[in-house]
C-alpha cells in the first residue's frame, strides 16, 4: 500500500493559466492555431503546472485544470442534454456560460480519460489527483428545462458521473476529488443531495475526497459522515477556522483536508502561520486524518502569486510535521 507522509500536502485543482496558454486559446478560437497545435499548448501548460507543484513540494498534485474552461461548463459540453445561452458572472470579473439541460442527460464519451492519461504520464508521483464535478453542482449551477425537479436531474447526473467514475478508474486513477461547493446552497436539497452524491460514487475502487468550499456549513454539518467518501476537504482559512467547532459538535469523522490559504487574498502566508494553523487543527482532528490544502482552486491568482503561496503551504506544513515528530508521531501515513 502507497505511503504519504504526515499531513499530506494536495492542492484542489485549478491553477493559474500561462499567460501564453491564453493566447493560443485565443488564436485558436481565432482560427489561427489549429486543433493538433491547441492540444500541444495544453499539455505543455500541464508539464509546466505539474513542475510547479513538484518545485512548491506538493505530495499529491494536479494538472491545475489547466484543460477546462470552466468547472461546469467543460463538462456540459461534452454531455448530451444541455445547451448554452449567455455569460454569468461568478466572482469579481470572472464569467462562465450557465449551461441548461433542454432534454435527458446523457454521456456520450469519457470526459477526462485523456487528461489523467496525460496527467500521470508526467506526473513526478503516483499520487497524482483527478477532480470532477459533482452531480449536485452540475445541477443546481445549470437551468434545469426539461426535468420536472431539480432532484430528477441530479440523480440523472449522478449515474452519468458514476460512468465516467468507473472509467477513470480502469485508466488508473487512485485519488478522485468530486467537486460539490454548491451542496449547502440550498437547506431543502441537503438530505437528498447526500443521497446523490452516493449514487455517483457506487462501486467506485479508489481514494475519494469531497470538495466544500464557500457557504453555510450549519447546513450540511449534520450530514458529513453520511457521505461516501474518505475525505472532505473545506475552505477553512477565509473563516478562521470556525467551522472547525461546528464539525466537532456533529462529531465529522472522517479525513480533513484543511484549507490553510485564502485564494482571493494576495496576500502570502507565511510558514509560521500556515504551521500554526495546522497545530491548531490537531486540537480537533488526530494527525493521521488531516491533509493540507489551500481553502479553493488557485486559479483566479496571479501565477506567480499562486506559486508563493504553494510554497508557504509546504515550508508550513514540514514545520508542523517537525513538531508533530517531537510528539513521537510516525512521519508517514498509508494512503
Amino acid at each position: 500500500m502507497a505511503e504519504l507522509p504526515i499531513l499530506p500536502t494536495t492542492v484542489i485543482g485549478s491553477y493559474p493559466r500561462p499567460k501564453w496558454l491564453r493566447e493560443a486559446i485565443r488564436l485558436h478560437k481565432a482560427g489561427k492555431l489549429d486543433d493538433e497545435e491547441m492540444t500541444e499548448a495544453f499539455n505543455d501548460a500541464a508539464l509546466a503546472i505539474m513542475r510547479d507543484h513538484q518545485l512548491a513540494g506538493v505530495d499529491v498534485p494536479t494538472d491545475g485544470e489547466v484543460k477546462r474552461d470552466e468547472m461546469v461548463e467543460f463538462f456540459a459540453e461534452r454531455l448530451g442534454g444541455f445547451r448554452f445561452y449567455g455569460p454569468v458572472r461568478v466572482w469579481g470579473t470572472a464569467y462562465y456560460v450557465k449551461p441548461a439541460v433542454v432534454s435527458k442527460v446523457e454521456y456520450k464519451s469519457p470526459l477526462l480519460v485523456d487528461e489523467f492519461l496525460y496527467t500521470k504520464s508526467i506526473s513526478y508521483t503516483e499520487n497524482v489527483k483527478i477532480t470532477i464535478t459533482g452531480p449536485y453542482t452540475l445541477a443546481y449551477w445549470s437551468y434545469n428545462e426539461y426535468y420536472k425537479t431539480r432532484q430528477d436531474l441530479a440523480y440523472d447526473l449522478a449515474k452519468v458521473i458514476n460512468k465516467e467514475l468507473h472509467n477513470l478508474v480502469e485508466a488508473g486513477a487512485r485519488i478522485i476529488q468530486i467537486d460539490e461547493p454548491a451542496i449547502h446552497s440550498t437547506k431543502e436539497d441537503v438530505e437528498w443531495a447526500v443521497d446523490v452524491v452516493n449514487e455517483s460514487l457506487k462501486g467506485i475502487n479508489a481514494k475519494l475526497v469531497m470538495h466544500v468550499c464557500y457557504g453555510d456549513y450549519k447546513i450540511v454539518a449534520p450530514y458529513l459522515n453520511d457521505f461516501k467518501v474518505d475525505q472532505i476537504n473545506f475552505a477553512l482559512k477565509i473563516y478562521d477556522y470556525e467551522p472547525l467547532e461546528l464539525f466537532k459538535k456533529y462529531n465529522y469523522s472522517k479525513e480533513i483536508g484543511v484549507g490553510v490559504i485564502d485564494v482571493h487574498s494576495k496576500r502570502v502566508e507565511t510558514p509560521e502561520e500556515v504551521m500554526k494553523d495546522i497545530l491548531n487543527t490537531l486540537n480537533y482532528f488526530e494527525p493521521e486524518k488531516v491533509w493540507i490544502n489551500p481553502d479553493c482552486g488557485l486559479k483566479l491568482l496571479p501565477r506567480k502569486l499562486a506559486f508563493q503561496k504553494l510554497v508557504s503551504m509546504v515550508k508550513g506544513t514540514q514545520m508542523a510535521r517537525e513538531e508533530l515528530k517531537k510528539r513521537g508521531y510516525k512521519d508517514t501515513i498509508k494512503l
